[in-house]
């Protein structure tokens, strides 16, 4: 019973985390908005038109605006589409976002969307050339967060109609198949966003996971370079505070007080002279009249 999907409610788990409300309440008050305030008109001009041409991702060339990359994924077509994508979203998302962290998991979410839709700007007139018209729905996010799923519990079983159990990775390599086999096909499914965000969502876990060749290399360098910076940082200190600061010369063994004005440099060098309390400025002040 353990690989079937039925979180536990206990351990902090929570069924509708920080996130995965907002979005849910996001996109439902936008689908709304759209359903209910659509239907009027401006100067003549209906208003979901309005909505569309501003919010929804069009391609390049026929009113494509950089915000759209994010606004796209909070319309939906209508009922049976925003109701397919929100219940994916909080039945693969709860337990991720419970274990990621709600800044992670959004992080996350929002980059597979995006993604999602750089991939269907840049993808579509090459393989669908005749479908050119505006893409909407959290389809692309969701499938990020499959894709998270089924590496996170490639084995946890999934009721497939509430009746077919299969294990959480064959029912996401499926998903994929299906969408890579349908590229090109007539019809309104944005597959190759659902590819791109699928992809995202592959590359960052392995990545953070450290699976994607030179990661590590490029990781051991950048660490390396900061060590050598740290270090740089710490002889510059350690250079001026084995000299005595009365009269410049070395000395080995430091007095209480000198030790004290070396702490002190410490802090400067780190945080700042602003950073100081009264005291320690009373004590670099006194010890700098002594200089004179």
């Amino acid at each position: 019973m353990s690989n079937y999907y039925r979180p536990s409610m206990f351990g902090g788990f929570s069924f509708f985390p920080p996130v995965i409300k907002i979005l849910l309440l996001a996109n439902g008050v936008a689908f709304l908005f759209v359903e209910v305030f659509g239907q009027f008109s401006l100067d003549g001009y209906p208003l979901y038109r309005v909505i569309y041409e501003y919010f929804a991702l069009w391609p390049f060339g026929y009113g494509f605006l950089p915000w759209q990359l994010v606004s796209y994924q909070f319309m939906h077509a209508g009922f049976s589409h925003i109701l397919y994508n929100l219940f994916g979203l909080w039945m693969f998302g709860m337990e991720i976002e419970n274990i990621w962290g709600s800044r992670r998991f959004l992080i996350y979410y929002l980059v597979c969307g995006i993604v999602a839709g750089i991939f269907q700007l840049a993808l579509s007139p090459i393989f669908e050339p005749t479908q050119i018209g505006p893409t909407v729905g959290a389809s692309g996010a969701v499938y990020g967060v499959l894709i998270a799923f089924a590496m996170m519990f490639p084995d946890r079983y999934i009721f497939l109609y509430f009746l077919l159990p299969i294990k959480a990775k064959y029912f996401v390599g499926i998903l994929i198949m299906l969408g890579v086999f349908a590229i090109g096909s007539p019809g309104n499914v944005a597959n190759l966003a659902h590819l791109g965000g699928a992809l995202a969502g592959l590359v960052m876990i392995l990545y953070d996971r450290g699976q994607i060749p030179f990661t590590g290399t490029f990781d051991r360098f950048r660490s390396r370079m900061e060590q050598m910076s740290a270090t740089h940082k710490r002889e510059d200190v350690r250079d001026a505070s084995v000299y005595d600061i009365r009269d410049g010369k070395p000395k080995d063994d430091r007095t209480e007080n000198q030790r004290r004005i070396d702490e002190i440099l410490d802090k400067i060098s780190s945080s700042g002279y602003q950073k100081l309390t009264d005291e320690e400025k009373r004590i670099l002040f006194e010890e700098s009249k002594k200089l004179n």
